[in-house]
């Protein structure tokens, strides 16, 4: 087949569409992953100070979760993967359970419609939220899950109180769009 110019045509409609569902999932990975910072700038020993009290650990805790939020999700990913290597089964159903939560969630662009009704996101997450919890207890893996998570917390806040934000940079289109979410930084470079 010659078309010298002329634009393609697909004789299977549904492929186009599909093909675009999958670029446009590709593009928003990549752009949540885009705000994910240097590990080499987010554990820099030089960085690494005591806070002076309280509310400057605040502080810093604040600062260091808006600008490491994308490490930080890894972090705690891979620490859950980590614990659920002993749990073959637990670790399918998380499988299973974040395609779920990718494709109704994270990458819709419309609404969901059920039955005619339109499912508005807050429902669509309290649902995913509560059917992850189920499968997760039913697996036998609650505790080794509920452990590792609390570890990956603790981990996270110790490195957010510790790492100095001082040399943390903020641009003014990230401050205002501090401002409209409520969190004290959120910076992207």
């Amino acid at each position: 087949m010659t078309n010298y110019g002329a634009i393609p045509t697909s004789s299977h409609p549904s492929l186009g569409v599909d093909l675009e569902y999958i670029s446009r999932a590709k593009h928003r990975i990549k752009s949540g992953l885009a705000t994910r910072r240097p590990w080499k700038l987010m554990f820099d020993y030089d960085s690494m100070t005591v806070p002076h009290g309280f509310f400057d650990a605040i502080s810093r805790i604040k600062t260091n979760l808006g600008y490491f939020r994308a490490n930080y999700v890894i972090g705690v990913l891979f620490i859950l993967f980590i614990s659920l290597l002993y749990h073959p089964t637990s670790l399918l159903v998380l499988a299973i359970l974040v395609v779920f939560w990718i494709f109704l969630y994270f990458l819709r662009d419309e609404p969901l419609i059920v039955f005619g009704y339109q499912i508005d996101d807050r429902t669509v997450m309290v649902a995913l939220s509560v059917l992850t919890v189920v499968m997760l207890m039913l697996t036998h893996a609650t505790v080794n899950i509920l452990g590792s998570l609390l570890t990956a917390a603790v981990l996270v806040l110790v490195h957010a109180g510790v790492r100095r934000s001082d040399n943390l940079f903020l641009d003014e289109e990230a401050a205002a769009a501090t401002e409209v979410s409520g969190l004290t930084s959120y910076p992207s470079s």
